[in-house]
């Protein structure tokens, strides 16, 4: 299994839920999916999910984030990552080349106007808790870093946020 099979499961999740953009509903079913798999392949699914963790630990997407959610903790950034993870393949991947596509997003864009969050701490270790539930083991055997985020810039500097992400800055500001 590898990102591949991991996004096959987000996918097949979103499809059997009312609502996919519902991060609590596809985590949900997500688990009951990946429950049904033997505990080898959720472990690799487990590698699969931290992966797509690694690649989305950026400090532009963590100022969407910040902005979106009106601040972010690290634990925050990764419930925004689950939930972005949650959204699918293609808003995901579009979100890390470039976060300003969020702007396009329905839910961002919903979420722009004083709506709820956008987290998902279930998402986040879905592959994690099915492994802990298949097999006992608090954790299946991943290991790594996050990359190094490299330096930073104020998150509350709107001219930055504008110059960064005009179309996302214009939303949160309309």
């Amino acid at each position: 299994m590898s990102v591949d099979g991991f996004w096959d499961v987000v996918q097949a999740a979103r499809s059997s839920v009312d609502d996919a953009t519902d991060a609590g509903q596809v985590a949900e079913r997500a688990l009951e999916l990946l429950m049904r798999l033997p505990a080898p392949h959720v472990a690799e699914l487990a590698r699969a999910s931290w992966e797509l963790m690694a690649v989305s630990y950026r400090h532009d997407l963590w100022a969407a984030a910040y902005h979106l959610n009106g601040g972010c903790s690290d634990d925050g950034f990764e419930y925004f990552r689950g939930w972005l993870i949650a959204q699918g393949r293609e808003v995901f991947d579009r979100a890390v080349a470039d976060p300003d596509t969020l702007a396009d997003v329905p839910a961002v864009r919903e979420a722009a106007n004083d709506g709820p969050e956008l987290e998902s701490e279930e998402m986040f270790g879905v592959a994690f808790l099915a492994y802990a539930e298949l097999t006992g083991s608090a954790q299946p055997p991943v290991t790594g870093r996050y990359p190094d985020l490299g330096p930073a810039w104020d998150f509350d500097d709107a001219d930055r946020m504008r110059q960064r992400m005009p179309r996302l800055a214009a939303l949160l500001e309309g």
